[in-house]
């Protein structure tokens, strides 16, 4: 029984918009999604909320916006990929601008002096190359702190980079603070956001890892608290 049915929208989602600056098949959706649309409509069928538009298409055609879009990772003020950025700042119409609306913290909960040649976290990936001050970190890859960091990776620290020495663990990170001196205890730790003149960006550790910014961010532990600064 059709009356029993209340058609609320229709939608789809683009295959390839994000990562090329070729958009021939996501016009080619596009047609396909109108077409769709028509067809419900000769049978008398226009749903109040229609949507397709992500993130790049709300950017780069206004024409897919009906009456609802599905803004995901600009959200965040993070750009879906280069490609959307290249092209959307390319186009006929106005720049666009985004911001990174997340930063994600964490502090210093210990501080440990080592001599030379110590060797640092499981599998004795580090070795130290002279006297060094290290800082454990409450941050781990159970908290979506990639692994594949170790090693590679840097937090902020005053203002300056820390890099990762060893492996993530699970729930710590280990970096150097030697060329820190004033660094201290429950002292401010950014992994992701600025400190001072330096800055670390999603896309930054997504460059280091082999991903997308989008892993980098979606991954973050929902347990971690959440804070809201205006």
């Amino acid at each position: 029984d059709n009356s029993l049915i209340e058609l609320k929208g229709l939608s789809t989602h683009f295959a390839n918009i994000e990562d090329t600056t070729d958009h021939k098949y996501a016009e080619m959706q596009l047609s396909r999604f109108k077409e769709f649309l028509a067809a419900f409509s000769r049978h008398g069928i226009d749903p109040p909320v229609n949507h397709i538009a992500c993130s790049a298409a709300i950017m780069l055609f206004p024409e897919t916006h009906y009456q609802l879009v599905r803004a995901g990772i600009s959200a965040y003020g993070l750009w879906p990929s280069k490609s959307t950025y290249v092209s959307a700042n390319t186009a006929a119409a106005p720049p666009v601008s985004l911001r990174p609306a997340l930063s994600w913290k964490t502090f210093i909960g210990h501080i440990k002096e080592v001599a030379p040649g110590s060797p640092i976290g499981y599998g004795c990936t580090y070795k130290t190359t002279a006297a060094s001050k290290l800082a454990i970190l409450p941050v781990g890859y159970y908290d979506g702190y990639d692994r594949k960091l170790s090693n590679v990776g840097y937090v902020l620290i005053r203002g300056r980079r820390a890099p990762i020495r060893g492996r993530i663990c699970m729930n710590m990170t280990i970096v150097d603070i030697t060329h820190i001196p004033d660094a201290s205890l429950e002292d401010e730790v950014v992994l992701i956001g600025r400190s001072g003149d330096e800055t670390i960006s999603a896309e930054t550790l997504a460059e280091m890892v082999g991903t997308i910014n989008y892993e980098i961010v979606s991954r973050i532990n929902p347990l971690i608290p959440r804070y809201i600064v205006t």
